[in-house]
């Protein structure tokens, strides 16, 4: 019995029904679920009937509701002769344990064919909703569980909302949330309403409320965001990016837009629904991840949902990931690494996440090693810094009760990794555990989605020694001796992950021998497509056969990967290659320089011919500018064998940085040849009156146009409706006394034709010479999509008179319009009258047979959302019985125009694709050609309409 339903809900090719039907079993509800309508039923029961030799009443097609309605009618009825084993087995079929029915393998083997993040939160809400997915601390200290049926059930209430608020699938919402609950529903929710999110970090300085109102700005406003989603605290903020974005209609809360979920208690018990997912697919946009602009502005990368998953999977791959493992993080899910990385990993692979927030981690960085001793982690990524930060800033009697023997992937990346801080973190917590095979530099960025190299397990930190000057001038690392002094260091990525390539070129796109500095480029399926919207940008990236410059610099030894800085950065001065990132750290090493906080890069000396080399640095003392100036210049001068020739000590907070902690080098050098670096900041009530003067004339002048535009669509509109309503009214008279149906269905023909040109509505038919073939060739069966009550206007207008249109029995009690369509001898289905629907179906077949064309909208019905809903198969039966062609149309522009529930159209242009004829096969088994006639006329339709299938 299962299996019949199965097979045939596989070749309808409802995967949705499918999950229903292994969800709920024989409970599941034959229309509601499975999405079974009459014709569906009659062929599961001809099947039924077969495998049970039997013959079921048609009393059972209108009554049975449920799979187990129609398994207890098949026991009811079974043929005395028939055997016990046969009943048992039906029986006992019923009886299976729910726990049966979802085996563990059976979520792997669906995980395993997902073909989006959205499918893995639908999938994990609904077959896996009671496991524990995200331990989350808060600030209270207090741990906030999320179940996987919770994230489903209130991301789908976003999803809703999102709907709702008109954000519709393709519209990009800009995320500005902290880490927390909120950010997983509105990211998750903003995915399965098939919107693009994009993550910017939120406001966390006020004295610097100006400069990153400009730069969210300059991301959203390239993302043309439409919805900015926030937290009350940065609510003000938020809403003075809003006359500095054009796109941004609207700035609202987490909480207003999660309202339906976040109103429950933590503890309420939480069902997973539908509510509304997005059929993307896994070329479509997962989300845009803006680079953190560490050495320029911010560029969109655009990552789509196989990218992702490539990446996932190639990350699961190198690190082995198993059920055992336990991921724990502090870093922020804006940031590619936190949000990949922490998150998208963890729920793909079905491991547990420990979520901290950045500020938890920074402001006693003892917590993070806490929680994975605590919760046995054993995977936790973080930037070289935070490494450098628990050597600095934990004290020794704090961790005496820490026991860090679990943790077997201590994850070093996003920067440059610093053989010193292996070595220091390594020796430090030595005491807790901590092996030092576990901390494993790696290597990735942006545009790979996440990760491109990495160790293998167990390897742990390789450290390359080479000889500097013949590095410096030369850009071949040979490796040094334990004698040689002032020598270079370089820590190994380890090898390209699965299915990634990574070579190191030259100049000329020429592979460079092995251990011979050149500039990375890599490929593969999880290497983005470009960046949003910035095809200039786009062009730089991309490089032929499908490699992409990564923009950094490294070379190759022994297999493995070594990374020495990026190209943008590199100084060279009098011949030499100099690194910004061992200057910075020479210098931060000279007292009284505040960690972290140095920069170094090189300017235009046009009277040398070459480039000055420029330090900046911040002081926690100002009174020790020229002291702590004239060390840097020394140490720098013995290690390097060269002095900079200037060096700038600056106030703290003084330097630039990126949202996730990395110095901005090109900001700094900019600030340095505009001669601002370091001046004081202006009062955060001046600055935000500055971003409010400067918003406040274009918003007025947006505002202005919204409103006159308002007023001349509502003008229109209601000329439009009286327009509609006049050459109605006119044409019912004539109509009403008229016997004749040609002569009825030829007026209406002609009057849909003025409506449109008198609307200024005009109809682009694309396949004209198609039509015109219709009357040498046809009877057709046309099968438009329905997206608007304007569709049938259109093709009222565009189609013969003569055809027949198929429509709801509800049109029969409508003023006027159920007397146009019954003189004009238009059929009507009474969809709740399931054995009238038999004969109403025998009619139209009859018509078909005599030469008629009919319209028959396959969908049934519309809505405000766009996409193709799931077709009926009443119009591709009458097909197959009566041998007659379907020409598909394609209506394109006429749910803008009039969307579902709004009364007001407004003027604009509709396009009709007409075709191509699908023609049923001669021979071929019906029910089979039924099903392939539907799906050929949907994919036709979805690619004409420029809309996806739902």
């Amino acid at each position: 019995m299962r299996g019949i339903v199965a097979q045939l809900l596989r070749e309808l090719g409802n995967s949705r029904a499918l999950e229903e039907f292994a969800s709920k079993g024989t409970a599941a509800h034959l229309e509601r679920d499975l999405g079974l309508g009459s014709l569906e039923r009659v062929e599961l029961m001809l099947r039924l009937d077969k495998a049970f030799s039997i013959q079921l009443p048609e009393s059972v097609l209108a009554e049975a509701n449920t799979v187990s309605d129609l398994l207890n009618s098949i026991l009811q009825h079974l043929d005395g002769s028939a055997t016990d084993g046969r009943r048992e087995r039906a029986t006992s079929e019923t009886l299976r344990p729910a726990t049966d029915e979802k085996p563990q393998e059976d979520l792997h083997e669906r995980l395993s064919y997902a073909e989006t993040l959205g499918e893995i939160i639908a999938i994990r809400g609904r077959h896996d909703s009671e496991t524990k997915h995200i331990y989350l601390y808060e600030e209270s200290g207090d741990i906030r569980t999320i179940r996987c049926g919770e994230l489903y059930a209130r991301a789908s209430a976003v999803a809703m909302e999102l709907a709702r608020r008109g954000v519709l699938p393709g519209h990009t919402v800009g995320i500005m949330l902290p880490t927390g609950v909120e950010f997983f529903w509105i990211f998750a929710g903003t995915m399965l309403a098939g919107a693009i999110p994009v993550p910017v970090y939120p406001p966390f300085r006020a004295d610097r409320i100006e400069e990153y109102a400009e730069r969210q700005a300059a991301i959203l406003a390239n993302a043309e965001a439409r919805m900015l989603v926030t937290f009350r605290r940065a609510e003000g903020v938020a809403k003075l990016l809003r006359p500095l974005v054009k796109t941004l209609r609207s700035v609202v809360t987490a909480p207003e837009l999660a309202a339906n979920g976040s109103a429950l208690p933590p503890e309420t018990e939480v069902r997973p629904t539908d509510g509304i997912r997005h059929p993307a697919r896994a070329d479509d946009i997962a989300f845009v991840q803006y680079t953190s602009g560490s050495t320029g502005s911010p560029k969109g990368v655009v990552l789509t949902h196989a990218n992702l998953l490539a990446n996932i999977h190639s990350i699961t791959r190198a690190l082995k990931l198993t059920r055992d493992d336990v991921a724990v993080s502090w870093l922020p899910l804006y940031h590619d690494m936190g949000l990949i990385g922490a998150w998208f990993v963890p729920l793909a692979t079905r491991i547990p996440l420990v979520s901290l927030s950045p500020l938890s981690f920074l402001s006693n960085p003892v917590r993070w090693l806490q929680a994975i001793s605590r919760h046995r982690g054993t995977l936790s990524p973080a930037p070289n810094f935070a490494y450098e930060l628990c050597v600095r800033k934990i004290a020794s009697e704090e961790v005496h009760d820490l026991d860090l023997s679990c943790w077997r992937a201590a994850l070093n990346g996003a920067e440059p990794v610093r053989p010193e801080t292996i070595e220091r973190f390594t020796e430090k917590f030595a005491r807790c555990g901590f092996r030092r095979e576990a901390l494993l530099p790696v290597y990735g960025l942006a545009e790979a989605s996440l990760g491109l190299a990495a160790p293998a397990m167990g390897t742990g930190a390789r450290v390359d020694r080479i000889q500097r000057a013949t590095f410096q001038n030369e850009g071949k690392a040979v490796p040094a001796t334990d004698e040689t002094e002032s020598a270079l260091q370089f820590v190994s990525v380890g090898h390209t992950l699965p299915d990634m390539e990574v070579r190191v070129v030259n100049e000329n796109a020429d592979r460079v021998p092995e251990r011979r500095e050149g500039r990375i480029h890599f490929r593969g399926p999880s290497a983005t497509g470009g960046y949003y919207k910035n095809p200039e940008a786009t062009r730089e990236l991309k490089r032929e056969d499908g490699w992409l410059d990564s923009g950094d610099l490294g070379y190759i030894a022994g297999g493995e990967l070594y990374i020495t800085g990026r190209a943008k950065d590199l100084i060279i001065k009098g011949g030499r290659n100099l690194y910004p990132h061992e200057i910075e750290e020479i210098a931060g090493q000279v007292g009284g320089v505040r960690p972290g906080c140095v920069v170094a890069f090189g300017v235009p000396d046009e009277a040398g011919g070459t480039e000055r080399l420029v330090v900046v640095a911040e002081a926690r003392d100002a009174r020790q500018r020229g002291r702590i100036a004239h060390e840097i210049i020394e140490q720098v001068s013995k290690v390097m064998g060269l002095p900079p020739d200037a060096v700038e000590i600056l106030p703290i907070h003084s330097i630039p940085k990126t949202s996730s902690g990395k110095l901005r080098r090109s900001e700094t050098r900019k600030l340095y040849l505009e001669s601002n670096l370091g001046k004081r900041q202006a009062p955060m009530w001046v600055q935000a009156g500055k971003l409010a003067a400067r918003g406040a004339l274009p918003r007025l002048m947006s505002i202005t146009k919204t409103a006159a535009l308002r007023g001349a669509e509502i003008l229109y509109g209601i000329y439009a409706l009286s327009l509609f309503g006049t050459v109605t009214a006119v044409v019912w008279l004539i109509v009403y006394p008229a016997k004749n149906r040609n002569f009825s269905a030829e007026l209406i023909h002609r009057a849909s034709r003025l409506l449109l040109f008198l609307a200024a509505i005009r109809v682009e038919i694309q396949g004209r010479e198609l039509l015109a073939r219709w009357k040498h060739d046809g009877p057709w069966i046309f099968a438009p999509n329905h997206s608007s009550y304007l569709d049938i206007l259109v093709l009222l207008a565009c189609l013969p008179a003569e055809t027949r249109y198929v429509a709801k029995g509800e049109i029969h009690s409508m003023p006027f319009v159920g007397t146009l369509a019954s003189r004009s001898g238009h059929f009507a289905f009474d969809r709740r009258d399931r054995n009238a629907r038999v004969g109403q179906s025998t009619e139209i077949e009859q018509a078909l047979r005599q030469g008629q064309s009919v319209v028959i909208y396959p969908e049934g019905t519309f809505t405000a959302q766009p996409g193709i809903r799931p077709f009926q198969l009443g119009a591709f039966k009458a097909a197959v019985d009566t041998r007659r062609v379907i020409c598909p149309i394609a209506v394109r522009g006429a749910r803008e125009l009039l969307r579902d529930e709004t009364y007001l159209p407004k003027p604009g242009r509709v396009t009709l694709t007409v075709g191509p004829l699908i023609e049923p096969r001669a021979g071929a088994e019906d029910w089979r050609e039924i099903v392939r006639l539907r799906d050929e006329t949907r994919e036709v339709i979805a690619s004409g309409a420029g809309e996806s299938l739902l």
